[in-house]
């Protein structure tokens, strides 16, 4: 059988100018309300579709029609988990994901893209927990974070469709709530007592995102962060802390995901031979929007990165 090819794009958040960009150079077309390819190839969208980008509700209706259309699969991101959580009131006066200043924020431009759709939002709250939190395609993974094979099961299908699951997945300790946090937010380790460092939206951090492939015993801490190493965090890596962590090995299928922000001045590449991320922080600014072109290759290579907007032309002569 010929193996279907597909076309990985990563989080889009609202940046719907740049999707239809990427779309047109990836050789899709507009066609009956939705973009198709001629050859019968598919994309599938790594999540976060909402927050941040100033055309949200086009970039929902994008990815929701090529999908009704059979053009695209799409799974879930964590902005569209969290989005879900904070529409659902937790049955004690409160709302599974609270409404505080921090959430509110990180949440606002979707609040008011849709403060005239209310009714609307409402919909696209039940078809976001209709999508699946992770792809098994055979011969590709696909996930919006991390890859962990010890809560694929618990997570298979659409498991936020069921009430009492979606609850227990916002109450720390729980199952539920660990395996929705690795697989959409991607494994952390907490940091040394007093050490403390404030992220991108100016978050105070005491835990820190590490990678969860190529795990060894007694390396530093710092070289595991994603998507950037700490030079500071110099303490090792024991074995207690390796048996908490997703570890991908280098003989699995490739896997694809985003979520991770990788410096958009970076050459884009593969992370290893079968590990790729499509974040290149493309919610921000002329910051590309970037996708992969996968045609069935078991060794992923940066010759298939494919990408727009204006940091390109510099970017594509160092990727040459």
């Amino acid at each position: 059988m010929k193996t279907q090819p597909y076309d990985l794009i990563g989080d889009i958040h609202g940046q719907h100018d740049k999707l239809t960009a990427l779309l047109d150079e990836l050789g899709y077309r507009k066609h009956d309300n939705t973009h198709r390819h001629p050859e019968g190839r598919q994309v599938v969208f790594l999540g976060d579709y909402i927050d941040r980008g100033p055309k949200i509700r086009e970039t929902l209706h994008t990815v929701r029609n090529m999908v009704d259309a059979g053009n695209a699969l799409a799974i879930m991101g964590n902005h569209e988990f969290n989005a879900i959580a904070y529409a659902t009131p937790d049955g004690n006066g409160d709302y599974l994901r609270k409404h505080t200043e921090k959430n509110t924020k990180q949440h606002l431009r979707t609040l008011k893209a849709f403060k005239e759709h209310k009714d609307e939002w409402t919909g696209w709250v039940e078809w976001m927990k209709r999508l699946p939190m992770f792809l098994d395609l055979g011969d590709l993974r696909v996930v919006h974070a991390s890859w962990d094979d010890r809560h694929l099961e618990m997570l298979s299908g659409t498991p936020l469709l069921d009430a009492d699951f979606l609850r227990a997945t916002a109450i720390k300790g729980a199952a539920e709530y660990i395996a929705a946090e690795i697989l959409l937010k991607g494994p952390e380790l907490k940091l040394p007592e007093g050490v403390r460092f404030f992220d991108k939206e100016g978050i105070g951090r005491s835990n820190v995102r590490v990678r969860w492939w190529d795990l060894q015993e007694g390396a530093n801490i710092g070289d595991l962060v994603m998507p950037d190493p700490m030079e500071n965090l110099t303490e090792k890596v024991t074995a207690e802390m390796l048996r908490d962590l997703p570890n991908y090995g280098a003989s699995e299928p490739p896997v694809f995901f985003g979520h991770y922000w990788m410096p958009p001045t970076r050459m884009r590449q593969p992370l290893a031979a079968n590990i790729v991320c499509l974040d290149y922080s493309g919610a921000f600014g002329d910051n590309p929007l970037c996708a992969y072109r996968w045609d069935g290759d078991r060794e992923v290579s940066s010759r298939q990165f494919i990408a727009t907007h204006s940091t390109d032309r510099v970017l594509k002569q160092l990727n040459s």
